[in-house]
């Protein structure tokens, strides 16, 4: 059951992302041939408007097909006959909406349990937090030059900066003081800690919950970045990613873990938040400027805005060809590690 939740989130998730260049191409009047749920084989559909919808046999994502998209083609209502403008926007939408979703997975999630405010609820003593000083009911503001909106945020800022003194900006009866924290090695789970615990998690109001729902996206989008650069930086390497097989793996970990301990509503919590991260995650690998992906196809299309002139399209599917090679390749990498890992 856990490993169909996981595919079902999934695959929701891409038809989310390819509703938004569907959404986009119908709304600057291009012709899309068929918009479906699913791969392979159809099972069953239905064509209105000049656009086939349909369900495919393999229900693993989806697919917005667009004419004259990726070939040729003399209908005026074809992709490539529509301004650049008219493309971009399409091509953009699709990452666009995932962070959409994203935003409403966030703020269903804060809704309903609410988020981490930076509240200390104590010090470690013996750690660099007690101390600095700092006391239950401080809110962490800052950490160097980083606004903290949520306690994770700390725990994630002394992770990517293991070992590093940081600067800790933080709020008492409304005035805001500055200590300096130096992190303390803890020989047992060999991490650096600075010594403060979290506090329970905040229930806000509307306004609240929206503006924590913006903050948990950039959250995910952040964290999404520092993982890629800590990828070539050498900070992490292709073991610690996770394809399609390791992502299910962990959602039914999750899954599992959550209804043995605490029942359905915190399964569908934890779900949720799988939607929020994997949905942020996706709006983001897709805007990378890689052959293949949105962001690829974004390259292209702002340089023939910028020179008012279509790069050729032999030489741009050419490359275009090359990163699905590419792509293919890293998938295949990614999914032997994941496979491996279920063993270890």
């Amino acid at each position: 059951m856990s490993i169909v939740i996981a595919i079902l989130i999934f695959s929701f998730i891409v038809l989310f992302h390819e509703f938004g260049h569907f959404l986009l191409a119908k709304l600057n009047g291009i012709q899309v041939n068929e918009f479906c749920l699913g791969f392979g084989p159809t099972l069953i559909g239905f064509t209105r408007g000049g656009t086939k919808y349909s369900l495919k046999l393999l229900p693993f994502g989806g697919a917005c097909m667009m004419e004259g998209e990726d070939a040729e083609s003399q209908d005026p209502h074809a992709f490539m006959n529509k301004s650049v403008w008219a493309r971009i926007s399409v091509v953009f939408a699709g990452p666009f909406f995932n962070f959409i979703l994203a935003f409403l997975g966030a703020f269903l999630l804060m809704c309903f349990a609410g988020y981490d405010e930076p509240v200390i609820s104590g010090v470690s003593e013996g750690y660099a937090a007690a101390e600095a000083g700092l006391q239950k009911g401080d809110e962490i503001i800052k950490i160097n030059n980083k606004r903290i909106h949520f306690f994770r945020e700390v725990s994630v800022y002394s992770a990517m900066h293991a070992g590093e003194t940081v600067e800790i900006t933080y709020e008492r009866g409304g005035k805001r003081y500055q200590t300096t924290l130096v992190p303390t090695y803890d020989e047992e789970d060999q991490r650096y800690y600075y010594g403060v615990l979290a506090s329970a998690r905040t229930k806000g109001n509307v306004l609240d919950n929206a503006v924590h729902a913006v903050y948990e996206v950039k959250y995910w989008i952040v964290t999404t970045l520092q993982g890629l650069r800590m990828l070539f930086t050498g900070g992490a390497s292709l073991n610690d990613l996770s394809g399609p097989v390791g992502i299910v793996k962990g959602m039914g970990d999750v899954y599992e873990e959550s209804l043995a301990n605490d029942g359905y509503f915190y399964v569908f919590l934890n779900m949720l938040n799988w939607l929020v991260l994997l949905s942020a995650n996706l709006g983001i690998m897709n805007l990378l400027p890689l052959p293949a992906l949105d962001g690829g196809r974004l390259v292209f299309l702002i340089i023939e805005a910028i020179r008012r002139k279509r790069v050729d399209p032999e030489k741009e599917g050419m490359v275009h060809l090359a990163g699905i090679v590419l792509l293919m390749l890293l998938m295949v990498v990614v999914m032997f590690n994941d496979i491996r890992k279920l063993f270890i």
